[in-house]
């Protein structure tokens, strides 16, 4: 190359190098979410903020600047296992942040683990992020982190839990929600339907309604109206039901509390508009053990009302959950509970042994029930609900029926029918069936089923 003259009067000067400087790294944030999808949804909004700021997720202990842990509170169980979580996070990378339900209880999480770096409560998604901040400075350039509209999530692509309140106006006696999350707080209508439109425009094809009392969602704004699509839309349950149901996308309802009104919603099942599926709370059936609970229950009511529903949506789906081993449980409070699965017929039941948590006021009932009594208990009502899932799913052998696909690989497809939700229901195998992808919605014929399970072929 010819080497560039320094004579003036050329009227040039000599040349500059260029050098590109590297950008820095992004500061890397490792994240563990425990906990019920309440608290899923709390962890995606606060790794959403945290990505738009600049930070970079690690699936990584070792790789991650900071380690936030985002811990469940409900059951002494549960709080053992964020301690756990909390401990493993410690030793693996040793900057930890607490965040979450069990954050409330700050000093014995500080008392086991008095390294972490912060502890906060549920949903303080500002306290968090400041905890971050502090932790390690965000590298934020608005130009090359970019975020999508529909935030960051942890679920699959193809399905995403859609928060509409925080916590609840109930006060169950074996319950401590209200204390950790506070009475119910509705979200506006329309920025629920914005939301959600965000999610499904991003390939959400299943909408997962969630909350502490989802059919009490609006209660707190006395159903006030908000703007959407350039109408007023109301903060009421059935309302906001139908306006999702108008988005082309499954619509899933979970925590159903069963309030008088829920009977409205049940028509849009049957046509077709949500899916014919509800997640109702049950915890049980006797009426002496509901009246400890705190919880309102007439059994036989409870069968006419369920008869009612399935004369209006056939195909309705009923999921839900029971506490066996409650105190003051009789062996003839037990067998209620047992005819009454037997008797309603529920598609997926959920069973939990008793557990005393700290602060409820169940704690301070008669009669507790002992731990070997409550493991019988519990191994009965299972195979009682066994017996009735297993004839309610050889019903569906011989039917056509719409699958939803959550995993594909060499030997076939699994998914789940509009009965069936992710991970606490059962599944659909399409064995030998690889040409599909996770979110397509196929059909598909039913040829076996057992106490869980269906297989189906296209």
């Amino acid at each position: 190359m010819k080497k560039p003259s320094k004579s003036k009067s050329t009227g040039s000067a000599p040349k500059s190098r260029i050098v590109r400087v590297a950008p820095p790294a992004p500061p890397k944030v490792g994240f563990v979410s425990l906990g019920c999808p309440k608290a899923l949804v709390d962890s995606e909004r606060i790794i959403t903020r945290l990505r738009a700021e600049g930070y970079a997720l690690s699936a990584e202990y070792k790789g991650a600047d900071v380690v936030v842990v985002n811990t469940c509170g409900f059951l002494d169980s549960a709080k053992q296992e964020s301690l756990d979580a909390i401990g493993e996070a410690m030793a693996e990378n040793g900057r930890v942040i607490v965040t979450g339900c069990f954050g409330v209880e700050k000093e014995r999480i500080f008392e086991a683990h008095p390294g972490v770096l912060a502890v906060t409560g549920p949903h303080q998604y500002e306290q968090v992020v400041e905890a971050v901040h502090g932790a390690v400075p965000p590298l934020h350039d608005p130009f090359m982190d970019l975020v999508p509209p529909e935030g960051l999530h942890l679920t699959p692509r193809h399905y995403a839990y859609l928060k509409i309140s925080e916590g609840c106006n109930n006060r169950c006696s074996f319950c401590i929600i209200p204390s950790l999350r506070g009475d119910l707080v509705s979200r506006p209508a329309g920025d629920v339907m914005r939301e959600a439109e965000r999610l499904v425009a991003a390939g959400v094809k299943e909408l997962l309604v969630i909350s502490q009392d989802t059919s009490a969602y609006g209660l707190d704004l006395k159903y006030a109206e908000s703007p959407w699509k350039g109408a007023p839309l109301k903060a009421r349950f059935l309302d906001l039901t139908r306006a999702l149901g108008s988005l082309g996308a499954w619509v899933r309802l979970h925590y159903v509390y069963p309030y008088p009104h829920v009977d409205d919603v049940i028509p849009l099942m049957g046509d077709g508009a949500v899916l014919p599926y509800l997640d109702i709370p049950f915890q049980h059936a006797s009426p002496a053990v509901l009246k400890a609970m705190r919880r309102p229950g007439n059994q036989d009511k409870v069968l006419a009302r369920i008869g009612r529903w399935r004369d209006s949506c056939p195909d309705l789906a009923i999921r839900s959950t029971f506490i066996v081993g409650f105190p003051g449980e009789t062996d003839a409070d037990f067998e209620i509970l047992l005819d009454f699965v037997r008797e309603a017929r529920l598609n997926r039941v959920g069973c939990f042994k008793y557990e005393p948590v700290a602060g409820a006021k169940a704690n301070d009932l008669p009669g507790a029930v002992p731990e070997e009594v409550k493991e019988e208990r519990w191994h009965r009502f299972m195979a009682a609900q066994q017996e009735v899932s297993r004839e309610v799913l050889a019903t569906r052998v011989g039917r056509e029926i719409d699958v939803i696909v959550d995993e594909v690989d060499e030997e076939g497809a699994m998914g789940r029918s509009v009965w069936d939700a992710p991970e606490i229901d059962g599944s659909v195998f399409l064995n030998g069936d690889s040409d599909c992808a996770p979110g397509d919605i196929v059909r598909a014929r039913v040829v076996h089923a057992d106490e869980y399970d269906l297989w189906a072929e296209r």
